[in-house]
């Protein structure tokens, strides 16, 4: 159990030392959740003025799952509304991830005389995997959902080897609220709920009371999000980003036809759900690359420093050693891994963006139990000097990710983060005074939002002054409220007494420029000024 606390203590370290500055900034939704949160703390309604919101909440009009901003609420009433506080539940459910791995990966191979170190391993190598830490340290709610899921599964294996029937109850109830989390855990948790069920359908059917127990309860619960997935803004935020939204196929798809004279075989070969298949299988592979896995990681740096893998170099020959002896061996609930793994990536291949580690986070920590699988089969007790000389490059892998992260990550992807809103912001407060109208541009993504949380603006005012505009596609653009006014080019209202707040590029000419602000690699970022 030292051993354990040990990694534990190293888990909680690397997911909250500095949460608060690095990443540098809030993105528009981590800013998002947290005035969700403190809104929801003071009078029970978003920032909207719905009522306890429980199938989604509107936000830009993507219509979030709304369990993060409920976890945050108490985040957010100790320690203010700051970005440590926003980011406080992704970074404390990545840590009881970590310890949840431990006991998952003990209960998958109870039977194994070697199920505790295949238990200690994999939770180190998800304590330290650069995937995970990534995720844990914004206000990613894809963190918290594979929480659930884990837990899910974990209270399932329980649930059907005992004859308490919480157990399984809770198990449903986990998988629920993974569906009130993040939108692919809406998919992936039924799916696995339902390949956990067919393969312990002997043992289901036996406690089938609990069984029955657990399905009312679950349904009761999934109720409010099943009345909502059946609305048409709960396909808004799916038809966004999926590949078969993408028109483009289909014209390709005519084109090809077309070419071919309308022959019976071009209408077969070049058939618009063929090439929409055939489109999602490379989106599908996508996730299995060398370059996402093992090479720069996820081409968004939100989710990878860039010069490390999702998983380390070092992790590769583990793996592969892993999943050979997994199927060789067949160690008690050993089917759980490459099935948890080929349906967790089902969601992540309808992407357009692929790979992508956000919505692919679902496989995780299949890929460290593998990798802690190969390890310990090959060093044994016996070769403990031979198996801490091998995992020396891991150390080396580790230090090269640590370093990058806390010390060149924020300077060179501050912009990536809308990093100079908070600066900026705290300037306009002071100044705000002397201004009858404060024009901002909308250029860096949703500034209403960090106006609210900055200031901590009383929702009150966004309700009764704001103007906000809802497109036909359902989004939601706030135009302006108080002062404020956040408009594609500022500089087109001329109004007397009136602070700009502008790109660097956009400042005109005979502006009078008073406040610049930066970047932390010295880039310009925004800019006051009046005309």
């Amino acid at each position: 159990m030292r051993i354990l606390f040990a990694i534990l203590i190293l888990a909680l370290f690397l997911r909250f030392w500095t949460i608060g500055i690095n990443p540098p900034s809030l993105t528009w939704d981590e800013a998002s959740w947290g005035y969700n949160a403190y809104s929801l703390g003071l009078d029970g309604k978003d920032e909207f003025g719905r009522f306890l919101p429980i199938a989604y909440l509107e936000s830009f009009g993507d219509f979030k799952p709304p369990m993060y901003a409920y976890l945050d609420i108490i985040p957010v009433k100790i320690f203010g509304l700051n970005e440590f506080a926003v980011r406080f539940p992704s970074a404390f459910f990545g840590f009881l991830t970590v310890l949840i791995t431990y006991f998952l990966t003990r209960k998958i191979f109870e039977n194994s005389k070697n199920s505790n170190y295949y238990a200690l391993f994999a939770s180190f190598f998800f304590a330290i995997s650069p995937w995970h830490i990534m995720l844990s340290r914004a206000a990613f709610e894809a963190n918290v959902a594979s929480f659930f899921i884990i837990l899910g599964i974990f209270l399932f294996l329980i649930g059907v080897k005992s004859t308490n029937k919480l157990f399984l109850i809770f198990s449903f109830i986990s998988f629920v609220l993974s569906m009130y989390t993040f939108n692919t855990a809406r998919i992936f948790s039924p799916l696995i709920l339902f390949s956990l069920l067919l393969l312990f359908r002997k043992e289901v059917f036996n406690f089938r009371k609990n069984f029955v127990i657990a399905v009312v309860v679950s349904m009761i619960l999934f109720l409010p999000l099943a009345k909502f997935l059946i609305t048409p803004q709960a396909s808004l935020r799916f038809k966004e980003v999926n590949i078969f939204s993408d028109i483009a196929y289909i014209d390709i798809s005519n084109r090809e036809i077309e070419n071919d004279k309308n022959a019976l075989f071009s209408k077969v070969l070049h058939n618009r759900r063929f090439i929409y298949s055939v489109e999602y299988l490379k989106h599908y592979f996508d996730n299995f690359t060398p370059n996402f896995l093992f090479g720069k990681g996820d081409g968004n740096p939100k989710f990878s420093i860039q010069e490390v893998g999702q998983l380390y170099l070092w992790d590769l020959p583990f793996l592969i050693i892993g999943i050979l002896l997994l199927f060789k061996k067949k160690e008690g609930f050993w089917y759980l891994i490459p099935l948890w793994i080929i349906l967790g990536v089902i969601p992540a291949a309808t992407a357009r963006e692929t790979p992508h580690a956000l919505r692919a986070e679902t496989i995780l920590p299949t890929l460290q139990i593998l990798v802690a699988y190969g390890f310990v089969n090959v060093f044994s007790k016996k070769n403990l000097k031979l198996s801490i000389l091998v995992i020396f490059p891991l150390f080396i892998n580790f230090l090269y990710f640590t370093h990058g992260l806390f010390t060149h990550y924020p300077k060179e992807f501050s912009g990536e983060w809308q990093y100079g809103y908070k600066e900026s912001i705290n300037y306009v407060k002071s100044v705000k005074s002397d201004y009858e109208n404060i024009y901002i541009t909308d250029q860096l993504g949703r500034p209403y939002i960090y106006y609210l949380f900055y200031t901590k603006e009383n929702p009150k005012v966004l309700r009764e002054n704001a103007k906000i505009k809802r497109d036909g596609f359902g989004f939601v653009n706030v135009e302006g409220y108080d002062k404020f006014k956040f408009t594609k080019d500022p500089n087109k209202i001329i109004g007397k007494n009136s602070l700009y707040v502008n790109l660097p590029g956009k400042v005109p000419a005979n502006a009078k420029r008073l406040k610049t602000f930066y970047l932390l690699n010295g880039t310009e970022a925004l800019v006051a000024y009046t005309i």
